[in-house]
Formats: structure tokens, C-alpha cells, sequence
């Protein structure tokens, strides 16, 4: 009996060791100014916790996502961004609980960066409304600086250039801020190009900007010293995100104060003593200038915000869609899964129940199945799913499906497209190869490689099989600020060819006239900016094959009269000809 109770002790304590050393995975961290508590964003809600570490509290308990929190200067108020009505708002709660106070009501998201000087207003981005002497084109990547008063009220525009990280001197005259060059995601890592972050600073008095930063890789995250004469900040220049210290009037004169090597530095913040707060793989750290980083020991304890198992209506939030060929039932995706539902009724079937995503559904040309895309075991693969019974016509009121493998390997394979003739699929392998796959050999075959495409998110590839299963259209870009139409043959003979050469954006083509024709959309006419690359006016446009088509789609209506006379006449002769043999 004293044996089995020591075996036990050694693996309770083994137990209690591993929760020690998991990843909490704690984002969004602020410590307090005066250094006595720490705030921070777990698992979509607002916490504080001791900076000498211990039991966490809530400090807002919502279904929807709350992050980004931060502190007036007095440490009384923390404000946050929160989606409780359906895009990001900047809220504003008091440091013992309540209930939080919306600040913003815009449709477009916030998020905070700091209070003013005086703790009178909130400092936040959006991207609202350029300037009107700003010659930008408004854009999501390029977002503006705003403030609202602490209490409510009427929004003023700081900037019409994007400014983020925003903080704010004692006396109020000088913010120092990270610039926005571009959309590239925030946490990719050991980037350099023209487009990193760099930081200013920004004198009120002088109305002037200056630029601190000069390193090609990212710099963010500046907060002001105690003495306001230098900025702690994070940056890559070390091959690793790590604190640094900078000199404000002299930039090249920097000291780097961490010297992590692996794991990035994140979510910096300093207290009115110069004790610095980050986080770094996951886990919480406080340090003094002069000192090691200490680790925060962070007790959470999660809640349950809802029910394990809970009906969830299917309506609404429909991420894509296709029809049957015979336009009675339609297949969609919700929440992942894929349903079909009766296009005049009110019958649904729930077609896939997995763990994993499912995208990319359509249908056989011949009905019979449908195919989709799904994240399974970590790698995409194509699956189709069958109607067993031949008395149930509809996948709507189906009572017995089979889930098939079609293309799942080692490799990621998605967006499958049926040949019209049901014979082959075409689908991308590796987000950046487009192949061919035979039904029968179940041998696949080129016919465009990462060479010629580029990925920059899942399903972004386009292309459409002709109606006789022979040739596939491409929306191909032979660079990255235009689209052009291309013609494949889908037996991967011959090269491709460029069917619109406007060197502009031509895309989405279609096949139209039974493969006589095609569409496509292209702004090689529409209204546009040539001082940015902004959005631009697109137009419908059309291409025929053979010239007798095109002589058709030119003739006026007289002439059409007399084409389908002249040829009926000669119809009758082909039918009586026929008919004598």
C-alpha cells in the first residue's frame, strides 16, 4: 500500500510539473503604471493578474472576442477592442469591473493604442476617411489615427496617415508611433523589404515627423523612458524579436536589453519605473532595465461561456455555394461542413460531420456526387460524397451517403473542379500547381507549376473547364499587379496562351455559347488613379474563337433574319438528304 501511495505522489507531481511548463499562450499583455498589475487577453477575454504573478482575474466575461487592452495613465481605466456588435469597437472599463462603456460605433473595425496625456481621450485606428487634400486611395491596409473623448462623443481625426502603437508624452506634444507601409501580416517573422515598420515621432509644436528607425527588418512597439529622452522598443535586428533601447535625439546610439534567440519578443509595455512587460513564447515576463527577465507566473482558471452541445441553426454566415445541374437543390458550406438543401422546399441534409474545414463543394455535371476539399490530419484532400439509394433522387432527402477518398496523399490538395464530361478533376496540389486527375488510371498530370502561379491564401487560384472537357481557362498572373486570361489544353500538350495581353487586370473568365466564347472582366477602360494602385472601374468583355461566331455576334437585326433563313433552308436540304439514305 506505501508503494502504490509513493507511485501516486511521483505522478501527481510529474502532472503538476507538465501544467507548470505548458504554454499559456498569453497575448495583448500591459502592465499597469504603477507597476502592480498586469493586463492581458486570453482566449478572447480581459484579465489582470498581480505582477508578482498568482491567480488571474476576469475582467470582462463575453461570448465575443474582447483583446487589445490598455491603461490610462492613471491606471483606473483600461480600454479594449471588442466585436459585441459585430465588428471591433473601442469600449473603456473600469480597473475593479463593471460594465464596459462603448466608445465608437463606426461599421468599420478599431482597435486602441493609448489614452491622451490628460487621460481626457482614447487614441485608436480605423480605417474611417482619408483626408480630403490626402492622395491616397482609401484602403483597409492604410488605416488613420483617431480619438474619442474617455466619456463618449464626437470623434476627431489625429492623422490621415496610418499610425499605430500610438503613445503619448507627459506633456502631450510628442507621440511616437510605428508606420504602416503595406498589408503584410503583423506576426510574420525574419521579414525584410520595403515594406517592415519603422518608428516616428511626431512633435505637435513643430508639426513635424521624424523618422528613429532605419533597420530593413521590423521595428514596432516604441514606448517613451522615464525621462522621455530615448524609447524602449522591439526589434528583429538581432535575428530574433528582442527589447531595445534607443537614443531619441542620437538613433544610431542603441543598446539591446533582451537576448532571446529563438522565440520572438512580444506585446512590450513599461511601467512609470522603467520595469518593462512582454511575453515571450507564450509565457509572461517582467524585467528592469539592468535586470533578468522573470517569469509571471499566471494561474487561469477557465469558465464555460456556453454549452458543450448546442443546436446551432443553419442560416446565414454561408461561406460558398454551387447548384445541382438540374437547378433543384443547392450545396453550401456552414461552420465547415457541407449541406444541401432543397432549392423550392425547405428540406436540408448535413452532408459532412468533422472536426476538420470543408470548402470548395460542387457537384458532378452528372448530379450524382458532390465534391469537396477537407482539412484533414493536417493536409487537404478531396473527398465526394455519393447518394447509395436509386429511389432517393435528391441529396436533400437522402438517408444513406458514402464518403470516398479521391485525392488525399502527402500532399495538399484542394479546389477540385469536375471535367464536364465526368471523366477527370482538376484541382491545385500545393497551393501553387494546378493538375489534372484521371477518374479511371488515377494518374494525375501538370499543367501549371509554382513557376507561373503564386498563392497568397487558400483558394486563390481560378480556373474553368470548356464544355467539351478539352481546354481549361486560367486567370494567370505573370506579376503581381496585373491579371491576364490564359488557354491551357487539359491533356498538357502545347504551351499556354495569352488570350488578353492588356497588361492591366483581366479576370474571373467564363465559358459562354457552348465554348464558342468567353467572358471575362478586365480595367483596361474602366476609370482609374495612375498616381496609386487603388481599386479600379472593371468592364465586361468578350473573345470568339472562330470568325464565322464573331461575323454573328457583329450582323444587325436584318441580317441575323436573313442568316437564320438562308440556313434553315439548308438544314431542310441536309434533313432530306438524310431521310433518302
Amino acid at each position: 500500500m506505501r508503494r502504490f501511495l509513493v507511485l501516486l505522489l511521483v505522478i501527481l507531481s510529474g502532472s503538476l510539473l507538465f501544467a507548470q511548463q505548458s504554454k499559456q499562450w498569453i497575448r495583448y499583455s500591459a502592465i499597469s503604471p504603477n507597476g502592480e498589475q498586469i493586463v492581458f487577453t486570453y482566449k478572447g477575454d480581459i484579465y489582470l493578474v498581480s505582477s508578482h504573478g498568482g491567480e488571474a482575474t476576469n475582467l470582462t466575461f463575453h461570448t465575443a472576442h474582447d483583446y487589445m487592452p490598455v491603461w490610462n495613465n492613471a491606471g483606473t481605466k483600461i480600454a479594449f477592442a471588442s466585436e459585441r456588435y459585430g465588428n471591433m469597437d473601442v469600449f473603456v472599463i473600469d480597473v475593479k469591473g463593471g460594465k464596459p462603456s462603448r466608445l465608437t460605433y463606426h461599421s468599420a473595425g478599431e482597435v486602441p493604442f493609448s489614452f491622451s496625456a490628460n487621460d481626457s481621450s482614447v487614441i485608436f485606428g480605423a480605417q474611417r476617411l482619408d483626408a480630403v487634400s490626402h492622395r491616397q486611395y482609401p484602403t483597409g491596409s492604410q488605416p488613420e489615427l483617431y480619438s474619442v473623448l474617455a466619456t463618449g462623443g464626437r470623434v476627431e481625426q489625429i492623422f490621415t496617415i496610418p499610425a499605430q502603437e500610438v503613445r503619448v508624452s507627459k506633456d502631450g506634444n510628442k507621440i511616437i508611433y510605428i508606420d504602416k507601409k503595406g498589408g503584410e501580416n503583423y506576426f510574420r517573422k525574419h521579414h525584410t523589404s520595403s515594406i517592415t515598420r519603422d518608428i516616428w515621432q511626431y512633435d505637435k509644436l513643430t508639426d513635424t515627423h521624424k523618422m528613429l528607425t532605419t533597420f530593413e527588418g521590423e521595428d514596432r512597439n516604441p514606448l517613451f523612458s522615464g525621462d522621455e529622452k530615448s524609447i524602449y522598443y522591439l526589434s528583429e535586428e538581432s535575428g530574433c524579436f528582442n527589447v531595445y533601447m534607443m537614443s531619441i535625439d542620437n538613433p544610431l546610439k542603441k543598446e539591446q536589453i533582451t537576448d532571446f534567440k529563438i522565440h520572438p519578443v512580444r506585446y512590450l509595455s513599461i511601467d512609470d519605473n522603467e520595469k518593462l512587460c512582454f511575453t515571450h513564447n507564450g509565457d509572461l515576463y517582467t524585467k528592469t532595465k539592468n535586470g533578468e527577465a522573470e517569469l509571471v507566473e499566471v494561474l487561469l482558471y477557465d469558465h464555460i461561456k456556453s454549452n458543450n452541445r448546442k443546436i446551432i441553426p443553419v442560416s446565414g454566415k454561408v461561406k460558398e455555394m454551387a447548384i445541382s445541374p438540374n437547378g433543384k437543390e443547392v450545396a453550401y458550406i456552414v461552420r465547415g461542413e457541407v449541406f444541401v438543401s432543397s432549392v423550392e422546399g425547405k428540406m436540408t441534409k448535413r452532408i459532412t460531420n468533422t472536426s476538420a474545414q470543408e470548402r470548395f463543394v460542387s457537384f458532378s455535371p452528372d448530379g450524382k456526387s458532390i465534391i469537396y476539399a477537407s482539412e484533414r490530419d493536417a493536409k487537404w484532400g478531396v473527398y465526394k460524397s455519393e447518394r447509395l439509394k436509386e429511389n432517393e433522387p435528391y441529396f436533400f432527402a437522402s438517408t444513406v451517403l458514402k464518403e470516398e477518398k479521391i485525392i488525399v496523399n502527402e500532399n495538399d490538395n484542394y479546389q477540385p473542379q469536375y471535367s464536364p464530361d465526368c471523366k477527370e478533376i482538376a484541382f491545385i496540389e500545393n497551393k501553387k500547381t494546378l493538375r489534372i486527375f484521371n477518374l479511371k488510371s488515377k494518374k494525375s498530370r501538370t499543367l501549371m507549376t509554382p513557376n507561373e502561379l503564386y498563392y497568397m491564401g487558400d483558394g486563390d487560384q481560378y480556373f474553368k473547364w470548356s464544355p467539351d472537357s478539352k481546354w481549361l481557362l486560367v486567370q494567370y498572373s505573370p506579376t503581381m499587379s496585373n491579371d491576364e486570361v490564359v488557354l491551357l489544353a487539359a491533356d498538357g500538350s502545347g504551351k499556354m496562351r495569352n488570350l488578353t495581353e492588356s497588361g492591366y487586370s483581366d479576370s474571373n473568365p467564363i465559358w459562354a455559347n457552348n465554348g464558342k466564347q468567353i467572358l471575362w472582366f478586365s480595367n483596361r477602360n474602366g476609370l482609374r488613379s495612375y498616381a496609386n494602385s487603388g481599386r479600379k472601374q472593371y468592364d465586361v468583355y468578350t473573345l470568339f474563337f472562330l470568325q464565322d461566331d464573331w461575323d454573328k455576334f457583329h450582323m444587325s437585326k436584318d441580317e441575323y433574319s436573313l442568316w437564320k433563313e438562308m440556313n434553315k433552308k439548308d438544314d431542310e436540304k441536309d434533313d432530306e438528304k438524310k431521310s433518302k439514305k
